[in-house]
C-alpha cells in the first residue's frame, strides 16, 4: 500500500478581512504576515516538502485570478500538478477534482493530504511527526482523517471536532472515531467544550487514500462528484458550492482525529498578528515606523517603511496602511471588514480599492 504523501495546497481564498493589504491581486496567500521574508504560500509549501517529498509530489489548486501569482511565487511546482478553477465552488469540489486527478495518475491507494496555503505552524518537527501518523492510519485503514488543534482558550471563531472512540496509536499520536463536528459555538459552550477534555479546533487540514474519499463523495455528495467524473473540470461553474465539512465530514461514518500540537493559527484576520508577534515588553505590535503617546494593545502596519502612522491616546485598534487606503477599525470588530468590502463593490468610484 502505498505510504507516500502527495500534499495539496488549497490556495484559491481571497482573506478578505485582511484588506486592505489583500486585494484581488494580492490575495492573503501572497502575503508576508510574520515579518519574515516567505509569504504564506510559500512557507506552506516548505513546511510540505521538508516532509521528505518533492516538487513532483506536491500539488496546488486555485482560482484563475489567481493562478499567475502562483506560477511566480512557486516557480518549480510542474505544471501538471496546478489545477485552476475556473470559478470558485468552495473546498468540497476542490477536494473532488484534485483526488480524482491524483487518482488517475497514481491510483486509488495514493494518500492524499489537504492543506490550506495561509496557516502557520510553529513547530515543524511537531508537524511532521504528525503527518507520518496521519499518513500511516489513512494508509492502513479506510479513513478520512482530519488534524484536530489541542485548543488553548475557548475560541468562538473555530469549528470544534468531538473525540469518540480510541482506535489505537500513530507514530505514537492516539486516533480517535470522531464523534461530530460542530460550528462555531458561542463563549459559554466553548468553555464547556474544553472543560471536556474531547474536543478540538477543526483545523481544515485532511488525509485520506483517494478511492476512499471518492467512494464517500460518490455516497454523500453525488451532485458534486458525478458531474466532474463524466464531464471533467469543463462542469465546474455549474457545481454547487459547499464546503468538504458540510459536504462531507459531517455525514461520513469514516471521520478520525489526532489531536495535536505543534501551534497553529489559521490567520483568519488582523488580530492573528498579535496572537504571533505580540511580547509583554512592547504595549503594541508594530509592523510599520510608529510614533505614538498613550497608545497600547494596537496592531499598525504600514507597507511602505517611509509612511509614519502616529496615534495619539488610542487603545486596541487597528491601523493598516496599503497603497491608497488607510483602515481604522477596533480590534472586537475586525470580521465587518467584509461588509465594509461590500459597500465598496457597490460603488464604481472604489473599484480600485479592491
Amino acid at each position: 500500500m502505498n505510504t507516500l504523501l502527495f500534499p495539496v495546497i488549497l490556495a484559491g481564498g481571497k482573506g478578505e478581512r485582511f484588506w486592505p493589504l489583500s486585494r484581488k491581486d494580492r490575495p492573503k496567500q501572497f502575503l508576508s504576515l510574520d515579518g519574515s521574508s516567505r509569504s504564506l504560500l510559500q512557507a506552506t509549501a516548505d513546511r510540505l516538502l521538508a516532509l521528505g517529498g518533492s516538487w513532483d509530489s506536491l500539488w496546488v489548486i486555485t482560482s484563475s485570478q489567481i493562478a499567475e501569482g502562483v506560477r511566480q511565487q512557486l516557480p518549480d511546482l510542474p505544471v501538471e500538478n496546478l489545477l485552476i478553477e475556473s470559478e470558485g465552488r468552495d473546498t468540497a469540489a476542490a477536494v473532488a477534482w484534485t483526488s480524482l486527478e491524483i487518482k488517475q495518475r497514481y491510483g486509488e491507494d495514493a494518500v492524499i493530504g489537504f492543506f490550506p496555503a495561509d496557516h502557520w505552524i510553529a513547530n515543524q518537527e511537531a508537524f511532521a511527526h504528525t503527518l507520518s501518523a496521519a499518513t500511516q492510519l489513512a494508509a492502513s485503514t479506510a479513513a478520512i482523517v482530519t488534524l484536530g488543534i489541542k485548543p488553548t482558550f475557548p475560541s468562538t471563531g473555530y469549528g470544534y471536532i468531538e473525540q469518540g472512540e480510541k482506535i489505537g496509536s500513530f507514530n505514537e499520536l492516539p486516533a480517535y472515531h470522531v464523534n461530530r463536528f460542530t460550528e462555531k459555538p458561542n463563549r459559554e459552550t466553548a468553555e464547556t467544550f474544553l472543560s471536556t477534555g474531547r474536543f478540538s479546533w477543526n483545523s481544515g487540514m485532511f488525509v485520506f487514500r483517494a478511492g476512499v474519499v471518492l467512494k464517500e463523495l460518490h455516497t454523500h455528495a453525488p451532485e458534486i462528484i458525478e458531474p466532474l467524473e463524466q464531464h471533467g473540470p469543463d462542469i465546474y461553474p455549474q457545481l454547487p458550492k459547499k464546503s468538504i465539512d458540510y459536504a462531507l465530514m459531517e455525514k461520513t461514518t469514516l471521520a478520525y482525529v489526532l489531536p495535536v500540537d505543534f501551534g497553529w493559527d489559521d490567520l483568519g484576520d488582523w488580530n492573528a498578528i498579535e496572537r504571533l508577534l505580540k511580547t509583554e515588553e512592547t504595549p503594541n505590535v508594530e509592523l510599520a515606523t510608529h510614533v505614538g503617546l498613550d497608545t497600547q494593545g494596537a496592531i499598525i502596519y504600514a507597507s511602505n517603511p517611509e509612511d509614519v502612522v502616529v496615534t495619539i491616546g488610542l487603545e486596541d485598534v487597528v491601523i493598516v496602511r496599503d497603497r491608497n487606503v488607510t483602515l481604522v477599525v477596533k480590534k472586537e470588530r475586525t470580521q465587518e471588514i467584509k461588509q465594509i468590502l461590500k459597500i465598496l463593490q457597490s460603488d464604481s468610484r472604489f473599484t480600485d480599492l479592491l
